[in-house]
């Protein structure tokens, strides 16, 4: 199964799609990359729909991505006596540390961090900013605030603090135990959420040790000051627009969301825009032209990836909404402005880029090329070419099924198992073998392959090779 789009479709698993059958159908549909959010669901859930994964992939015949997503340290409020509680703009109302059931006096929140980072005059924002408090007065264990506004509150709501940082490790308990599990199943990316410092990805890496690749979640502001620090220790990144759009004015959040994907492509690492993209396919059989338009946006911008979540997790059309999707990222690409305008978003010279790869792309703007074939044992020469953005589609060529499989993330590669090779005379035939087996390369058409000599051996790609497909 061949896509016929660049961009890729990362789909959330859950009640409404974990099951087997459902995977396949939504990697059928167009879904690349399946992500297991450990906020929701148990151990054996996870388990469950990492093993369906690996059998969709089985039977539709290329490789498919198994992204962990770590809860991170989400700060949530207590309970209440009575399950929820009305509130009216002016009122006071105390949060503190205090076990006990709250009411519309008081709030338990059970985080001491947060009243840590408190200061007064500090926003708080409730339920992903629904409610919206003041802070009065402030200490060690409480936080007197004034209600500017929402209506009600339930039980276990979000907490953010918009411009604070908060003195909280990225990875909990609960994180560390998730994590040690996932690598355990085998899952080919591992997201930490909440990264405020380089230090967060640092120690996620120190974990991972390489057995999957690890992404930052870039959610809190305090991560934009650092971002290229985080960018050093991060393998993709995702624009998780939901908690960012909580703690960041509304207007700031697309030229933040241009401002990631421009500097993850600088890096040449994966970038996925994440979020409400059809939000409300939710309950609908089909998005609104905003939402339409909002998918068709982080196209153009050159996004790696584009993700769903309540849509295929709990949606009531998850086929529905990879399907739209797809044809949504497929009709923005056959646009004739579309390399301009997605090109434009990567303003870089040569002299940055590497040479032997930037002249492959040149290489491959000829009219007789079908296909670029880059042979890659840890998958950076098909990144590197994935950065350069090549209109013709690349075939990542690998012995490791590892790397295939974290290469579905990246925009325009179709990573393939072949053999090890070790006899440079054998490039040409398997990379020609594997585009007419694909039918990327029509008979008679270039193939343009990438490699590194010697054989076997990680490294830069330091050959360039034409071949042709056999004439009919």
């Amino acid at each position: 199964m061949i896509r016929a789009r660049r961009a890729r479709i990362v789909a959330t698993l859950g009640p409404a799609s974990r099951e087997a059958g459902k995977i396949r159908e939504l990697a059928q549909a167009g879904a690349d990359v399946f992500r297991v959010n450990f906020s929701h669901g148990s151990h054996a859930d996870h388990a469950r729909a990492i093993q369906s994964v690996r059998k969709a992939e089985a039977a539709v015949g290329r490789p498919l991505a198994v992204l962990a997503d770590l809860q991170g340290p989400k700060l949530r409020l207590g309970e209440f006596a009575d399950g929820v509680i009305r509130l009216k703009a002016g009122q006071s109302l105390r949060l503190d540390l205090k076990a006990a059931a709250g009411d519309a006096a008081r709030i338990g929140v059970p985080h001491p961090e947060v009243f840590a980072a408190l200061r007064s005059g500090a926003v708080v924002l409730l339920d992903d900013g629904k409610v919206r408090l003041r802070v009065t007065k402030h200490g060690p264990d409480f936080a007197d605030t004034i209600v500017e506004a929402g209506e009600q509150l339930s039980n276990h709501k979000g907490l953010n603090l918009p411009g604070l940082a908060i003195p909280i490790p990225a990875l909990t308990e609960k994180d560390r135990k998730d994590l040690a599990f996932a690598l355990d199943q085998g899952v080919d990316w591992v997201a930490l959420s909440f990264v405020q410092r380089a230090s967060d990805m640092a120690e996620l890496r120190r974990l991972v040790q390489g057995r999957a690749g690890v992404l930052a979640k870039i959610e809190k502001p305090a991560a934009l000051e650092v971002l290229d620090e985080i960018l050093d220790l991060s393998e993709a990144i995702m624009v998780a627009r939901g908690d960012l759009g909580v703690e960041l004015a509304p207007e700031d959040v697309p030229v933040v969301q241009k401002q990631l994907v421009r500097a993850a492509r600088l890096r040449g690492i994966p970038v996925i825009v994440a979020t409400q993209m059809l939000e409300s396919m939710t309950k609908s059989p089909t998005p609104t032209r905003a939402e339409a338009s909002d998918v068709a946006g982080a196209v153009y911008e050159g996004a790696d990836a584009l993700m769903l979540s309540a849509e295929s997790a709990v949606g009531d059309y998850p086929i529905e909404a990879v399907s739209i999707m797809d044809r949504i990222i497929t009709r923005v690409e056959h646009d004739p402005r579309w390399p301009e305008l997605m090109r434009a978003e990567y303003p870089v010279e040569d002299a940055d880029a590497d040479a032997l790869v930037a002249a492959a792309r040149r290489a491959a703007e000829a009219a007789s090329t079908a296909c670029l074939a880059a042979f890659t044992t840890t998958g950076q020469t098909a990144l590197r070419l994935s950065r350069e953005r090549p209109l013709q589609p690349t075939l990542a060529l690998t012995p490791s099924l590892n790397t295939a499989r974290r290469l579905a993330l990246a925009w325009g590669v179709e990573p393939r198992i072949v053999p090890e090779l070790f006899d440079p005379e054998d490039l040409a035939r398997v990379a020609v073998e594997q585009a007419v087996a694909t039918e990327l390369a029509p008979p008679g058409q270039r193939v343009l392959i990438l490699a590194g000599l010697p054989m076997g051996s990680p490294g830069a790609a330091n050959i360039l090779r034409l071949a042709h497909t056999p004439r009919r």
